[in-house]
């Protein structure tokens, strides 16, 4: 095989495949093989090498094959066209295209999970976890960024753990107006033990039970389709803390649960879900902190 053809073929192949394919087809023309230039073996071991290089794409489209289960129109149990049992409604009106679209959200919500400021690591109770000097100059910076996007925040909703109850209430002092709403299913916990697993974080059996239950019931309660009487579109506030949010994340994508652990988020980031009527999801941003200064980041 010639260099230019050699050159083309690479042109042909993406990423890491085009270097072992240069390596192969060069190694065969030199005979490295074992084979001689032209025989049967050879131009086999060149359909083997070049075959193993190539990406997973579908014969029919040339695309990225699609590895995962299909989307959840009804994940939150509230698809206005399925009945609790995920049977479609029966038509018991004379005019069920009115009833349908009564009964189908139009707005769109968007929550926004900040992760709580840094805090007294050394507090042996929940009490003495408080903000630390540089956790509430965060949660000011927080507070200013979520003033500065102009939205028309709805509520803010916190947990009730001191440390994140703290920042809640730096925060609000930006956003005047907007009503505070404290929530235990919120306190940080162990929502799944995590895949792959992690040495220096090993909590129980019983933890896993208890935690995982309240922080689904948590996610239950507050991330879903907006109600088919919400007119307008929402902007809802919720601090707490970053094992929730991130399997907040996870669940709502869609993503495996037990993955959760495999992002990381910055005291005072923002995470931002947007949840369309048609029950729809997207992560507009994962943990931003980019608004603070780079000495006034942390994740602890």
């Amino acid at each position: 095989m010639s260099y230019r053809k050699t050159f083309k073929l690479i042109c042909g192949v993406a990423g890491g495949s085009a270097v072992l394919v240069f390596a192969a087809t060069t190694a065969d023309s030199r005979g490295y093989f074992g084979e001689h230039r032209g025989d049967a073996a050879s131009r086999w071991s060149r359909f083997t090498v070049l075959q193993a290089a190539q990406p997973a794409w579908s014969s029919a489209s040339h695309t990225p094959v699609p590895t995962g289960h299909a989307w959840d129109f009804n994940w939150d149990k509230r698809d206005p066209s399925l009945l609790s049992n995920g049977k479609k409604k029966e038509k018991v009106t004379e005019d069920p295209t009115s009833e349908q679209d009564n009964s189908k959200p139009k707005a769109t919500r968007n929550i926004l999970l900040i992760r709580h400021s840094q805090y007294n690591l050394s507090g042996t109770s929940d009490k003495e976890k408080t903000l630390t000097p540089l956790g509430r100059e965060q949660a000011e910076l927080t507070g200013q960024r979520l003033a500065a996007l102009g939205l028309k925040y709805d509520v803010l909703i916190h947990s009730s753990m001191a440390r994140a109850t703290e920042t809640a209430h730096i925060i609000s002092k930006h956003l005047p107006g907007v009503d505070l709403v404290r929530c235990d299913l919120l306190r940080e916990g162990a929502p799944i033990e995590p895949v792959p697993p992690v040495t220096h974080w090993k909590p129980d059996a019983v933890q896993y039970h208890e935690d995982g239950a309240r922080i689904e019931a948590a996610f239950r309660r507050y991330i879903h389709r907006a109600d088919p009487k919400q007119k307008d579109d929402s902007y809802e506030i919720i601090v707490c803390h970053a094992n929730v949010i991130r399997y907040f994340v996870c669940r709502a994508l869609q993503f495996p649960p037990e993955g959760w652990l495999r992002m990381g988020l910055n005291n005072g980031s923002i995470t931002w879900l947007t949840i369309r009527p048609s029950g729809r999801v997207a992560l507009r941003t994962l943990g931003d902190s980019g608004f603070m200064p780079p000495d006034k980041l942390t994740r602890t």
